[in-house]
């Protein structure tokens, strides 16, 4: 028993320092782009910038309004633009589609940076994830049914502009909130994969989800580093990934494979309570983003092979 708790005590001891240096750097770009997105909305350009697309979302069957909600949700994470569909009147059909749209790129500097840590290209993920929010949001308003009658939120009256003092104070608040919870999950999920790695539970770890991994088109060494991404989200679970990919526990293709899942469907957990929360159908939230997010991988596994074949047969053909 002694020995087990001091293997227990190890791994935390050794965990401590990576978390803190992990802590770090993930608040070095929380922070700064969590005041420019208050500033933005503040200054009126934030809501500018959404009338410019206000008729591409009338293309996914959205009035023109929600995309300052896409928008917000592109800098930041979740809370704010369900605060803001809550705020509005909108049918449960537009609302099933929009909130598809915000799980799927919310959050977008922050989480891209991450992903590009791991290996995979900043600028890529982005566009991949943007491009995949509105081909799932045309792809859904084919097939939804209109639930007529049904609405999220209700429309609230204008309310009073906040100085510039209020904003700074809110998000110094708001940041204070963000520091503990990214200090207490990160720290957690050191340990974790520490305690798991000390008592060999890796590979049983492994084993229960290789079918699953199999189906998804990933690699079945996979499996722990997907199940942080859905249940605590690219943000906090990001420090364990960069973790992983440099201590080579998977390699640089197996993780580009897993960016390109996770960039359409993670955080499957916490995302999806807050939605269902507000009446959002949890199957179409679910259901909607492992099938697209299925189609991805192997749409990429199918581009890796055909290149490879186009490189070996040019040689030849020389």
């Amino acid at each position: 028993m002694g020995t087990h708790l001091e293997r227990i005590w190890l791994c935390i001891k050794n965990a401590l320092p990576k978390s803190a240096r992990t802590c770090i750097w993930l608040l070095k770009i929380i922070l700064p782009i969590s005041l420019l997105v208050r500033l933005l909305e503040y200054s009126g350009w934030l809501a500018e910038i959404s009338g410019f697309l206000s008729t591409l979302f009338s293309l996914v069957g959205l009035p023109g309004e929600t995309a300052i909600i896409f928008i917000t949700s592109t800098f930041g994470p979740l809370y704010a633009p369900i605060a803001l569909i809550t705020s509005m009147s909108l049918g449960l059909r537009e609302a099933t589609i929009l909130a598809i749209m915000c799980l799927v790129s919310h959050n977008l500097i922050v989480e891209s940076s991450i992903q590009a840590k791991t290996g995979s290209s900043f600028w890529g993920m982005t566009i991949l994830r943007v491009s995949m929010s509105f081909l799932i949001a045309f792809t859904l308003n084919l097939v939804l049914p209109e639930w007529s009658g049904q609405t999220v939120g209700k429309a609230l009256a204008a309310t009073q502009d906040t100085s510039l003092k209020e904003v700074l104070i809110l998000w110094i608040t708001g940041s204070m909130s963000v520091i503990i919870t990214i200090l207490l999950i990160v720290t957690g999920l050191m340990i974790l994969h520490n305690v798991l790695d000390e008592f060999r539970l890796m590979k049983k770890l492994s084993d229960l989800f290789a079918p699953l991994m199999k189906i998804f088109g990933l690699p079945r060494d996979a499996a722990f580093l997907w199940l942080v991404g859905n249940v605590v989200g690219l943000a906090y679970g990001g420090a364990i990934m960069v973790e992983q990919m440099q201590l080579k526990k998977l390699t640089q293709k197996e993780g580009h494979l897993l960016n390109h899942h996770l960039a359409v469907s993670h955080s499957l957990l916490e995302d999806t309570v807050i939605f269902v929360a507000i009446g959002i159908p949890a199957l179409w939230i679910l259901g909607t983003r492992l099938l697209f997010a299925i189609a991805v991988v192997w749409g990429r596994r199918l581009y890796n092979f055909i290149y490879s074949r186009n490189v070996i047969k040019r040689p030849l053909e020389g």
